[in-house]
Protein backbone atom coordinates (compact mmCIF):
# COMPACT_ATOMS: atom_id res chain seq x y z
CA UNK A 1 0.00 0.00 0.00
CA UNK A 2 1.95 3.53 -1.03
CA UNK A 3 1.78 6.35 0.82
CA UNK A 4 -0.06 8.32 -1.60
CA UNK A 5 0.45 11.85 0.47
CA UNK A 6 2.52 12.74 3.40
CA UNK A 7 4.04 10.39 5.82
CA UNK A 8 2.99 11.62 9.21
CA UNK A 9 5.46 10.55 12.56
CA UNK A 10 4.08 11.08 16.03
CA UNK A 11 5.49 9.99 19.09
CA UNK A 12 4.87 8.81 22.63
CA UNK A 13 7.07 9.76 25.94
CA UNK A 14 9.33 6.73 25.42
CA UNK A 15 12.07 8.39 23.36
CA UNK A 16 11.40 11.25 21.62
CA UNK A 17 14.67 12.55 20.48
CA UNK A 18 14.86 9.61 18.75
CA UNK A 19 11.63 10.48 17.39
CA UNK A 20 12.79 14.16 16.58
CA UNK A 21 16.33 12.96 14.77
CA UNK A 22 14.13 10.63 12.72
CA UNK A 23 11.24 13.16 11.64
CA UNK A 24 14.78 15.48 11.02
CA UNK A 25 16.50 12.96 8.93
CA UNK A 26 13.51 12.11 7.17
CA UNK A 27 13.19 15.82 5.80
CA UNK A 28 17.03 15.74 4.46
CA UNK A 29 15.98 12.07 2.63
CA UNK A 30 12.83 13.26 0.90
CA UNK A 31 13.40 17.09 0.94
CA UNK A 32 10.25 17.55 2.02
CA UNK A 33 9.84 19.06 5.39
CA UNK A 34 8.49 16.55 8.16
CA UNK A 35 7.77 16.98 11.54
CA UNK A 36 6.57 15.41 14.29
CA UNK A 37 2.48 15.01 13.98
CA UNK A 38 1.45 17.52 17.04
CA UNK A 39 -0.52 15.62 20.11
CA UNK A 40 -0.22 15.26 23.54
CA UNK A 41 0.39 12.40 25.58
CA UNK A 42 -0.22 12.73 28.85
CA UNK A 43 -1.39 11.27 32.27
CA UNK A 44 -4.21 12.54 34.82
CA UNK A 45 -3.39 12.35 38.60
CA UNK A 46 -4.45 8.42 38.62
CA UNK A 47 -2.19 8.05 36.03
CA UNK A 48 -4.61 7.18 33.06
CA UNK A 49 -3.16 7.82 30.14
CA UNK A 50 -4.65 10.00 27.44
CA UNK A 51 -3.68 10.93 23.89
CA UNK A 52 -5.06 13.88 21.70
CA UNK A 53 -4.10 13.58 18.04
CA UNK A 54 -3.92 17.60 16.91
CA UNK A 55 -3.36 17.56 12.80
CA UNK A 56 -5.47 15.94 10.76
CA UNK A 57 -4.66 11.89 10.10
CA UNK A 58 -7.39 11.19 7.78
CA UNK A 59 -6.19 8.68 4.98
CA UNK A 60 -2.59 9.07 5.74
CA UNK A 61 0.14 6.99 6.62
CA UNK A 62 1.27 7.18 9.89
CA UNK A 63 4.14 5.60 12.17
CA UNK A 64 4.37 5.83 15.55
CA UNK A 65 7.60 6.28 17.36
CA UNK A 66 7.48 4.29 20.72
CA UNK A 67 9.43 1.27 21.99
CA UNK A 68 8.14 -0.25 24.60
CA UNK A 69 11.73 0.41 27.44
CA UNK A 70 11.35 1.05 30.68
CA UNK A 71 8.56 1.68 31.97
CA UNK A 72 7.70 -0.99 29.80
CA UNK A 73 4.04 -1.20 30.81
CA UNK A 74 3.52 2.76 30.25
CA UNK A 75 4.93 2.83 27.23
CA UNK A 76 2.97 -0.23 25.47
CA UNK A 77 -0.23 1.27 26.77
CA UNK A 78 0.46 4.55 25.47
CA UNK A 79 1.89 2.96 21.94
CA UNK A 80 -2.15 1.13 22.63
CA UNK A 81 -3.97 4.35 22.89
CA UNK A 82 -1.78 6.24 20.10
CA UNK A 83 -2.92 3.24 17.86
CA UNK A 84 -6.78 3.95 19.19
CA UNK A 85 -6.63 7.04 18.53
CA UNK A 86 -5.24 7.30 15.02
CA UNK A 87 -7.63 4.38 13.97
CA UNK A 88 -10.53 6.42 15.55
CA UNK A 89 -9.41 9.37 13.32
CA UNK A 90 -9.37 7.57 10.13
CA UNK A 91 -5.76 7.16 9.37
CA UNK A 92 -5.34 4.63 6.39
CA UNK A 93 -1.93 2.75 7.77
CA UNK A 94 -0.33 2.55 10.86
CA UNK A 95 3.08 1.62 11.68
CA UNK A 96 4.62 0.79 14.64
CA UNK A 97 7.93 1.22 14.85
CA UNK A 98 9.92 -0.20 18.30
CA UNK A 99 12.96 -0.18 17.76
CA UNK A 100 13.24 -1.67 21.17
CA UNK A 101 10.79 -4.45 22.08
CA UNK A 102 9.48 -5.53 25.15
CA UNK A 103 8.67 -8.28 26.82
CA UNK A 104 10.72 -10.15 24.13
CA UNK A 105 12.46 -12.06 26.49
CA UNK A 106 9.58 -13.72 27.51
CA UNK A 107 8.99 -15.64 24.09
CA UNK A 108 8.32 -19.24 25.43
CA UNK A 109 7.69 -21.04 28.67
CA UNK A 110 10.50 -21.06 30.80
CA UNK A 111 8.88 -22.97 33.28
CA UNK A 112 5.50 -24.72 34.03
CA UNK A 113 2.23 -22.13 34.33
CA UNK A 114 3.87 -20.09 32.84
CA UNK A 115 3.34 -17.51 30.06
CA UNK A 116 4.42 -16.35 27.06
CA UNK A 117 4.31 -12.94 26.86
CA UNK A 118 6.02 -11.66 23.87
CA UNK A 119 2.79 -13.14 22.20
CA UNK A 120 0.54 -11.76 24.05
CA UNK A 121 1.93 -8.22 23.90
CA UNK A 122 1.68 -9.32 19.98
CA UNK A 123 -1.85 -9.86 20.30
CA UNK A 124 -2.50 -7.02 21.73
CA UNK A 125 -0.54 -4.06 19.49
CA UNK A 126 -2.09 -6.15 16.58
CA UNK A 127 -5.61 -5.83 18.22
CA UNK A 128 -5.58 -2.46 18.60
CA UNK A 129 -5.31 -1.69 14.89
CA UNK A 130 -1.79 -1.39 13.98
CA UNK A 131 -1.12 -2.70 10.54
CA UNK A 132 2.58 -2.94 10.68
CA UNK A 133 5.62 -3.37 13.07
CA UNK A 134 9.24 -2.03 12.46
CA UNK A 135 11.85 -3.07 14.79
CA UNK A 136 15.25 -4.13 15.51
CA UNK A 137 17.21 -7.04 17.07
CA UNK A 138 14.49 -9.29 18.46
CA UNK A 139 15.55 -11.12 21.31
CA UNK A 140 14.37 -14.23 19.08
CA UNK A 141 14.08 -14.00 15.89
CA UNK A 142 10.46 -16.32 15.91
CA UNK A 143 8.99 -13.32 17.86
CA UNK A 144 8.24 -11.92 14.22
CA UNK A 145 6.04 -14.88 13.95
CA UNK A 146 4.11 -13.88 16.70
CA UNK A 147 2.24 -11.18 14.69
CA UNK A 148 0.03 -11.86 12.49
CA UNK A 149 0.78 -8.62 10.17
CA UNK A 150 3.95 -7.86 8.25
CA UNK A 151 6.51 -7.32 10.97
CA UNK A 152 10.35 -5.95 9.51
CA UNK A 153 13.29 -6.39 11.85
CA UNK A 154 15.90 -4.44 11.63
CA UNK A 155 19.73 -5.06 12.85
CA UNK A 156 22.38 -3.54 14.69
CA UNK A 157 25.33 -5.40 13.16
CA UNK A 158 25.90 -2.94 10.13
CA UNK A 159 26.00 0.32 11.90
CA UNK A 160 28.36 -1.59 14.65
CA UNK A 161 30.60 -2.89 11.93
CA UNK A 162 30.66 0.75 10.32
CA UNK A 163 31.70 1.92 13.85
CA UNK A 164 34.49 -0.46 14.50
CA UNK A 165 35.99 -0.10 10.97
CA UNK A 166 35.71 4.08 12.14
CA UNK A 167 37.12 2.82 15.20
CA UNK A 168 39.37 0.50 14.81
CA UNK A 169 40.61 0.13 11.53
CA UNK A 170 44.15 -0.22 12.05
CA UNK A 171 43.69 -3.52 14.37
CA UNK A 172 43.89 -7.28 12.98
CA UNK A 173 43.94 -8.66 16.44
CA UNK A 174 40.24 -8.61 16.75
CA UNK A 175 38.04 -11.34 17.70
CA UNK A 176 33.97 -10.61 18.13
CA UNK A 177 32.84 -12.84 21.17
CA UNK A 178 29.58 -14.42 22.22
CA UNK A 179 28.49 -13.71 25.64
CA UNK A 180 26.18 -17.22 25.35
CA UNK A 181 26.28 -20.14 23.15
CA UNK A 182 22.55 -18.40 22.22
CA UNK A 183 24.17 -15.49 20.27
CA UNK A 184 26.33 -17.40 18.21
CA UNK A 185 24.29 -16.05 14.67
CA UNK A 186 24.66 -12.40 15.90
CA UNK A 187 28.24 -12.97 16.98
CA UNK A 188 29.13 -14.79 13.78
CA UNK A 189 27.41 -12.22 11.32
CA UNK A 190 29.26 -9.55 12.99
CA UNK A 191 32.82 -10.77 12.63
CA UNK A 192 32.03 -12.11 8.96
CA UNK A 193 31.25 -8.30 8.58
CA UNK A 194 34.46 -6.84 9.87
CA UNK A 195 36.64 -10.06 9.12
CA UNK A 196 37.46 -10.94 12.45
CA UNK A 197 37.98 -14.27 14.35
CA UNK A 198 34.84 -15.81 16.60
CA UNK A 199 34.81 -17.17 20.10
CA UNK A 200 32.17 -18.08 22.87
CA UNK A 201 31.57 -17.68 26.82
CA UNK A 202 30.00 -20.95 27.29
CA UNK A 203 27.76 -20.00 30.45
CA UNK A 204 25.88 -22.43 32.87
CA UNK A 205 23.12 -21.27 35.15
CA UNK A 206 22.45 -22.46 38.24
CA UNK A 207 19.06 -20.89 38.58
CA UNK A 208 17.09 -17.82 37.46
CA UNK A 209 19.61 -15.11 37.00
CA UNK A 210 22.41 -16.68 38.62
CA UNK A 211 25.67 -17.91 36.70
CA UNK A 212 27.23 -20.92 37.94
CA UNK A 213 30.43 -21.21 35.35
CA UNK A 214 31.76 -19.71 32.66
CA UNK A 215 34.31 -21.00 30.19
CA UNK A 216 35.68 -19.52 26.72
CA UNK A 217 35.72 -22.01 23.77
CA UNK A 218 38.30 -19.95 21.32
CA UNK A 219 41.07 -18.15 21.23
CA UNK A 220 41.15 -15.02 22.77
CA UNK A 221 44.83 -14.70 24.20
CA UNK A 222 46.52 -10.96 23.01
CA UNK A 223 43.62 -10.69 21.21
CA UNK A 224 41.22 -7.23 21.16
CA UNK A 225 38.12 -8.83 21.74
CA UNK A 226 34.33 -7.60 21.29
CA UNK A 227 31.65 -8.92 22.75
CA UNK A 228 28.08 -8.60 21.40
CA UNK A 229 24.77 -8.98 22.24
CA UNK A 230 21.13 -7.22 21.63
CA UNK A 231 20.27 -6.60 25.58
CA UNK A 232 22.25 -5.40 28.30
CA UNK A 233 20.21 -4.92 31.82
CA UNK A 234 22.10 -5.22 34.67
CA UNK A 235 25.76 -6.33 33.14
CA UNK A 236 26.11 -8.41 35.45
CA UNK A 237 27.15 -11.64 32.93
CA UNK A 238 28.32 -9.01 30.55
CA UNK A 239 31.12 -7.97 33.56
CA UNK A 240 31.82 -11.39 34.60
CA UNK A 241 32.77 -12.60 31.00
CA UNK A 242 35.08 -9.27 30.85
CA UNK A 243 36.69 -10.65 33.89
CA UNK A 244 37.00 -14.25 32.72
CA UNK A 245 38.14 -13.10 29.25
CA UNK A 246 41.03 -10.80 30.80
CA UNK A 247 41.96 -14.16 32.57
CA UNK A 248 42.57 -15.75 29.27
CA UNK A 249 44.88 -13.23 28.07
CA UNK A 250 42.40 -10.73 25.98
CA UNK A 251 44.17 -7.40 25.57
CA UNK A 252 41.46 -5.48 25.40
CA UNK A 253 37.67 -5.78 25.82
CA UNK A 254 35.36 -3.88 24.02
CA UNK A 255 30.88 -4.55 23.83
CA UNK A 256 28.53 -3.52 21.26
CA UNK A 257 24.54 -4.18 22.76
CA UNK A 258 21.87 -2.82 20.79
CA UNK A 259 19.58 -2.34 23.41
CA UNK A 260 21.28 -0.80 26.36
CA UNK A 261 18.71 -1.40 29.19
CA UNK A 262 21.27 -0.85 31.69
CA UNK A 263 19.24 -1.67 34.58
CA UNK A 264 20.51 -0.60 38.40
CA UNK A 265 23.36 -1.43 39.09
CA UNK A 266 24.45 -1.46 35.93
CA UNK A 267 26.23 1.43 35.30
CA UNK A 268 28.08 0.93 38.10
CA UNK A 269 29.24 -2.25 37.19
CA UNK A 270 30.30 -1.06 33.73
CA UNK A 271 32.72 1.58 35.16
CA UNK A 272 34.04 -0.44 37.73
CA UNK A 273 35.17 -2.88 35.40
CA UNK A 274 37.84 -3.57 33.18
CA UNK A 275 35.49 -3.21 30.00
CA UNK A 276 37.12 -0.65 27.45
CA UNK A 277 34.31 0.52 26.20
CA UNK A 278 30.67 -0.49 25.85
CA UNK A 279 28.89 1.15 22.66
CA UNK A 280 24.93 0.93 22.42
CA UNK A 281 22.40 2.30 20.33
CA UNK A 282 19.90 5.17 21.33
CA UNK A 283 16.71 2.40 20.75
CA UNK A 284 16.06 3.17 24.31
CA UNK A 285 16.67 6.70 25.30
CA UNK A 286 20.14 6.96 27.09
CA UNK A 287 19.73 8.59 30.67
CA UNK A 288 22.08 11.21 31.88
CA UNK A 289 23.92 8.83 33.51
CA UNK A 290 24.50 6.47 30.55
CA UNK A 291 25.91 9.63 28.84
CA UNK A 292 28.04 10.54 31.18
CA UNK A 293 29.98 7.51 31.85
CA UNK A 294 33.31 7.49 30.78
CA UNK A 295 33.35 3.80 28.65
CA UNK A 296 29.73 4.37 27.62
CA UNK A 297 29.16 5.76 24.11
CA UNK A 298 25.98 5.70 22.00
CA UNK A 299 25.86 5.49 18.32
CA UNK A 300 22.18 6.75 16.75
CA UNK A 301 19.56 4.14 14.64
CA UNK A 302 18.13 7.23 13.93
CA UNK A 303 19.69 7.22 10.40
CA UNK A 304 18.54 3.51 9.45
CA UNK A 305 15.37 4.30 10.80
CA UNK A 306 14.56 7.28 8.94
CA UNK A 307 14.91 5.41 6.07
CA UNK A 308 13.09 2.55 6.60
CA UNK A 309 10.06 4.63 7.53
CA UNK A 310 10.56 6.21 4.20
CA UNK A 311 11.07 2.61 2.45
CA UNK A 312 7.82 1.27 4.13
CA UNK A 313 5.94 4.44 3.33
CA UNK A 314 6.60 4.36 -0.30
CA UNK A 315 7.15 0.22 -0.49
CA UNK A 316 10.41 0.00 -1.58
CA UNK A 317 13.32 -2.36 -0.12
CA UNK A 318 14.18 -2.81 3.54
CA UNK A 319 16.57 -5.38 3.29
CA UNK A 320 18.80 -3.31 1.48
CA UNK A 321 19.34 -1.60 4.65
CA UNK A 322 20.92 -5.11 6.18
CA UNK A 323 24.10 -3.96 4.80
CA UNK A 324 26.75 -1.68 5.84
CA UNK A 325 27.41 -1.14 1.90
CA UNK A 326 23.75 0.73 2.02
CA UNK A 327 23.81 2.48 5.32
CA UNK A 328 27.45 3.83 4.80
CA UNK A 329 26.75 6.72 2.79
CA UNK A 330 23.74 7.28 4.84
CA UNK A 331 25.77 7.73 7.94
CA UNK A 332 28.70 9.66 6.17
CA UNK A 333 26.76 12.14 4.84
CA UNK A 334 24.32 12.70 7.65
CA UNK A 335 26.19 11.03 11.28
CA UNK A 336 29.28 12.02 12.84
CA UNK A 337 30.75 8.91 14.69
CA UNK A 338 32.12 10.43 18.03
Amino acid sequence: MKSDGDLKIISGNANRPLAEAIAKLMSVYSRDKIELTKARVERFNDKEIFVEIYDNVRGEDVFIIQPTSHPANDNLMELLIITDALKRASARRITAVMPYFGYARQDRKSAARTPISAKLVANLITKAGVDRVLTMDLHAGQIQGFFDIPTDNLFASPVFALDLKHHMANRDDLTVVSPDVGGVIRARDLAKRIGADLAIVDKRRGGPGEVESMTVIGDVAGRTCVLVDDICDTAGTLCKAVELLKQEGAREVHAYISHGVLSDPAIERITSSSLASLVITDSIDPTKAVTSAKNIRVVSIAPMFAQAVLNVGNDTSISSLFHEETLGPIYEAFYRFD
